[in-house]
């Protein structure tokens, strides 16, 4: 029995700046009881952490510091793994659990703890280590709108309490973790913006455009194995390019900080070519501190959170480029990058002129749509608003949210009748599909973008 007189010790776990900045709004926001002592946790996540600079030790840190009593590390706790990888097997749970309790000065304190993607490590190890730890999720970006990534273990997610979000979609509830009934929570918004206000008053060194610039937004999507290197790079070509057509003579570029420098070489070279002056930020610095120290006149991006950031908190127009060909490539359908692309692509109008664009007026009913055909065993509830939104709106501008096959499988409008999906069962017929695909395939590597 929980003994009244135990202190609490709460833990926030933060792999991102941007997280670490989510944890100080809310904090500053009053959403979390009191405690007789607050450690921030910091993931070191990246590929390479040892090239990386760590939450802690980014410009601008030390004006969240005071939120929290200490600042202690995730991966010097488990070196030399991996945080992406490394779990605790069953059997080591009780002693890492003394182990940590030990490392971090918890005592017998009851812990209070608030991560960052419970499906996934480190999260995911870290709760299951702690097994007596109340558990509540905050969500920094676009993904907190889609499905949970894996299914969760139960002993895990019924620790759950609540999900603190951003507002970065007005009107738009988060579906994650609702297959536990976890009910979400704003941070407010102003509370968040004044955090970022602190962030960017430490930065220095960034220098102000003459006029108020184009800054695009690179995501290293090669990385991920969506697109190839070669056509991320043409994909950031096309942004300078769509900038300067709307008349933008300044433009800068924020890379992402592990994407190769050659792509910013050939970046300057085209927009020399067009006649335009082109920065790029090599500091690793977070977009919404450009926000206010570049006052951006737009902001293009393929489907990063930082647009909406752009838009809902600060008001700056944004654009999108290169949706239609990630929601084409994105594999497989349950990738957790769907729902934050299809966000991107039915809200934000396209930075070239081609697309006419209107705002999907029904995005809650395409993103259960969307999130069902994704994980529709954890979510069977969200079925008849799939089959509604099918039969109502699948058009010609709508079926790229969608694939043929995964509408097949599952018997939603759209798909083929399972009468007719019977029908080419033989090895003929099958070995003509497949050539049929890998030719389509071949063809859609090489036509230009």
């Amino acid at each position: 029995m929980d003994r009244p007189d135990r202190r609490t010790t709460q833990i926030f776990c933060a792999s991102t700046l941007y997280g670490a900045a989510t944890l100080a709004a809310a904090v500053d926001a009053g959403l979390f009881r009191p405690a007789a002592r607050r450690v921030l946790l910091v993931s070191n996540n990246a590929g390479t952490p040892e090239l990386t600079p760590s939450v802690n030790e980014m410009p601008g840190f030390e004006q969240l510091r005071d939120r929290f009593d200490d600042v202690v590390s995730w991966n010097e706790t488990i070196a030399p793994s991996h945080p992406g990888v490394w779990e605790p097997r069953p059997e080591d749970i009780p002693m890492w659990e003394r182990h940590l309790r030990l490392a971090w000065r918890l005592g017998d304190d009851r812990v209070e703890l608030v991560v960052e993607s419970i499906q996934v490590n480190p999260a995911l190890a870290i709760a299951q280590i702690l097994t007596d730890a109340t558990l509540e999720v905050y969500a920094d970006g676009l993904m907190s709108y889609g499905p949970t990534r894996n299914k969760i273990d139960p002993l895990i997610g019924d620790r759950v309490r609540r999900l603190l979000h951003l507002d970065l979609v007005p009107g738009l509830k988060p579906l994650l973790l609702t297959e536990f009934g976890v009910e979400p929570e704003l941070v407010p918004t102003d509370a968040f913006v004044r955090v970022l206000d602190q962030l960017s008053d430490a930065v220095t060194g960034i220098r102000t455009p003459s006029a108020p610039p184009a800054l695009l937004l690179g995501q290293y999507l090669s990385a991920l194995g969506i697109i190839s290197e070669r056509e991320e790079e043409e994909l950031h070509i096309r942004m300078v390019r769509g900038a300067v057509a709307l008349g933008h003579t300044e433009v800068v570029f924020k890379p992402h900080p592990t994407a190769p420098a050659v792509w910013s070489r050939r970046l300057e070279r085209e927009a020399e070519k067009l006649g335009a002056e082109l920065t790029i930020l090599d500091s690793p610095v977070l977009a919404e501190v450009l926000y206010r120290r570049l006052k951006p006149a737009l902001v293009v991006g393929c489907f990063s959170t930082a647009l909406f950031t752009a838009s809902a908190f600060y008001g700056i127009p944004v654009a999108r480029t290169g949706t239609d060909l990630l929601l084409e490539r994105l594999a497989p359908y349950q990738n957790s990058n769907r729902v934050p692309l299809t966000i991107v692509d039915a809200l934000v109008p396209p930075l070239e002129g081609k697309e006419t664009h209107e705002p999907e007026t029904r995005l809650a009913d395409l993103v259960a749509t969307v999130g069902y055909a994704m994980q529709h065993r954890m979510y069977p509830e969200l079925r008849p608003t799939a089959e509604r939104y099918l039969t109502e709106r699948l058009d010609e501008r709508t079926w790229r949210y969608f694939k043929r096959r995964r509408l097949t499988s599952l018997g939603l409008p759209g798909g083929i009748p399972e009468q007719l999906n019977r029908l080419p069962r033989n090895a003929t017929a099958q070995r003509m599909v497949r050539r049929a695909r890998r030719l389509r395939r071949a063809v859609l590597r090489v036509s230009p973008r």
